[in-house]
């Protein structure tokens, strides 16, 4: 259990084993699950996992924006170490982990938050659990209906719905199984993807290609893909529309007719009757003076990104009816 900084609290240690080994090999592609381990944790408690690997390895896997610190150590294994002093480096990215499951009664569930950089957090208090999801977590465990309920924040930023990129890993419909309908306990899926498909095809330079130029209709095409293979599995998706990006600071992202295609889209998702229901973070957070920008007071200063107090009005945005049992 982390304690402060890279310091974790004396006893909280467990060694993991895989097939009862202490090392393990993943193959490309691959992914592992260690032993389980005897750990009691409480709600929102901060874990820490160190991770050793005796040579260089090169390209990893990651996750690039974690909005949280985490310390590379010097050489040596100093993955027993509870004090700080080996940790020298700090970065802000996830390196290899992907999840922690946690033993839970049958009567707990989870709801999946699957997005972008807006659900990955971008633009918010960096060690303070501010994305959105965060803010639902809260709201959702301070809300005795609603207290067992978890939220697992599958937003990666760049994510699209239909399309890969080297940045930014595959796309929604390529990781749905993975990351949403192979997770243990989930019940709910809520869907906030779609704006890098719109902005995406006016940026340049390889690590974003392709910059395909698709149709609000492409991108609806693809959320009902995304629909029939939640419900097949017997869960609830509530869609979310897309957030105003007027003026944002990326080149070539915004235009009007990509502003067309968002209006097109959130259209579709308020009026269609696809998704179970509609949660209105465009409403939420957009200007009423002028409805295509974000409200200064939310914007992180990109015009595209809120900040803190934007990821809070997201949530208290959703309505926790949506999660009761």
């Amino acid at each position: 259990m982390q304690r402060a900084g890279a310091a974790t609290v004396p006893g909280s240690d467990r060694r993991l084993t895989f097939g009862g080994r202490h090392a393990v090999t993943i193959p490309a592609g691959a992914e592992t699950y260690s032993d389980p381990v005897r750990l009691a944790v409480r709600a929102g408690q901060t874990l820490a996992v160190s991770l050793f690997v005796a040579a260089a390895t090169g390209p990893t896997t990651w996750h690039a924006l974690a909005v949280q610190t985490n310390y590379v150590s010097t050489s040596g294994n100093h993955a027993a170490d509870t004090a700080p002093d080996a940790f020298t480096t700090q970065v802000t990215s996830w390196f290899w982990l992907d999840g922690i499951d946690v033993v839970a009664p049958p009567r707990d569930h989870a709801v999946v938050t699957l997005g972008d950089s807006i659900t990955d957090g971008f633009g918010s208090t960096v060690d303070a659990n501010t994305r959105w999801p965060d803010f639902l977590a809260r709201r959702l465990r301070a809300t005795p209906a609603t207290r067992r309920v978890s939220v697992l924040d599958e937003g990666i930023s760049g994510n699209r719905v239909l399309n890969d990129s080297p940045c930014c890993g595959v796309s929604a419909l390529a990781r749905l199984d993975r990351d949403v309908l192979a997770q243990d306990g989930v019940r709910w899926v809520v869907l906030l993807e779609g704006i890098n498909d719109i902005g995406f095809s006016g940026l340049t330079g390889p690590e974003t290609a392709p910059h395909t130029d698709v149709s609000a209709d492409q991108i609806i095409a693809g959320y009902q893909r995304i629909i029939a293979r939640v419900h097949a599995k017997g869960l609830k998706i509530y869609g979310a529309t897309l957030t105003p990006f007027k003026g944002t600071a990326f080149p070539g992202y915004y235009t009007p007719e990509g502003e067309l295609k968002r209006g097109a889209v959130n259209h579709w998702i308020r009026t269609s009757g696809a998704f179970d229901a509609v949660i209105d973070f465009d409403r939420a957070i957009r200007d009423p003076a002028d409805p295509l920008r974000m409200l200064p007071r939310y914007d992180s200063g990109d015009h595209l990104h809120p900040n803190d107090a934007g990821y809070a009005a997201m949530a208290d945005a959703v309505d926790l009816r949506l999660f009761r049992p």
